[in-house]
């Protein structure tokens, strides 16, 4: 690692790295996920997670030689990473920010059904399966082959297989809406990350002690080369939560000039709240 990748001083800014990660021509995906638990974690070094991707690297080599066939590598994968490697959720690990980090999954075999997808694609991958990630409203999951045919798994339920049938029921269950051809397109390893970091603020935000872990989820969601332009005013408003007045009024302001040539009223609005904001200093 270079003097340049550490900022100079020996600590690796992770931020830089994931920057460039999710800027490369193919972001690697297993590299922008440790890299969330890396900023999560200030314990975390890269041996860390050199050791996340050597277990990936052993978990595909025990998969069965010569597996052909969706319905296949379903049955292997279920076989090996959820009844033998216990790889599975409960209700109790979405209250769990671990739940959301890559390197803590791979120790604990725990996590939320995204991350719990990231096991799956990333040991399948490594092992030659033809595999996606399909982020459905509410849950997500893996899917093999032909995405036209729907052979698809569960790996937060230890890797149920699922048929189209069971997939319509997801998303009803979630949406109350029919499943949507649009729902059914891979997921871009960018997508996912930016997923993850959705429930990561989403966890930062039903704990408001815990600011500080949304303020990094917004600030890596915007390193993204696709993000929602509303994080810009989310990150503002953070900042001035946290006390920083000044710097979090300036963002809005920065925010309401973008929203002038959409939502002018709603520009206004943002002002007054920096306005507000600056007030709070006297």
């Amino acid at each position: 690692m270079t003097d340049e990748a550490t900022g100079g001083g020996g600590v690796t800014d992770w931020r830089r790295e994931f920057a460039e990660e999710a800027r490369a021509e193919r972001p690697d995906l297993t590299r922008l996920c440790l890299l969330i638990g890396a900023v999560a974690d200030p314990t975390v070094t890269q041996a860390d997670l050199d050791l996340a991707e050597i277990e990936l690297d052993r978990l595909a080599g025990l998969v069965p030689y010569g597996t052909h066939g969706a319905g296949a590598w379903v049955a292997a994968l279920a076989a090996l990473l959820g009844r033998h490697e216990g790889f599975q959720g409960v209700p109790a690990d979405y209250q769990r920010l671990e739940s959301s980090l890559l390197h803590e999954v791979l120790r604990r075999r725990r996590g939320l059904p995204i991350l719990l997808s990231v096991v799956w694609m990333e040991v399948a991958r490594r092992a030659g399966a033809p595999v996606y990630g399909l982020g459905l409203p509410g849950h997500f999951v893996v899917g093999f082959g032909d995405p036209a045919d729907l052979d698809l798994a569960d790996p937060f339920a230890g890797g149920r297989a699922m048929t189209g049938a069971d997939a319509e029921l997801l998303v009803a269950g979630a949406t109350g809406e029919a499943l949507d051809p649009s729902m059914l397109r891979p997921a871009t390893a960018t997508a996912i990350a930016l997923r993850i970091l959705n429930n990561i603020r989403a966890w930062a935000a039903a704990r408001p002690e815990r600011s500080d872990v949304a303020l990094w989820a917004v600030d890596l969601s915007l390193l993204l080369p696709s993000h929602p332009a509303r994080l810009r005013y989310e990150r503002a408003e953070l900042l001035v939560r946290r006390g920083d007045f000044l710097t979090g009024a300036a963002e809005m302001e920065a925010y309401a000039t973008i929203m002038d040539a959409v939502e002018p009223s709603a520009a206004e609005t943002i002002r007054q709240r920096a306005k507000a904001a600056r007030a709070l200093l006297n």
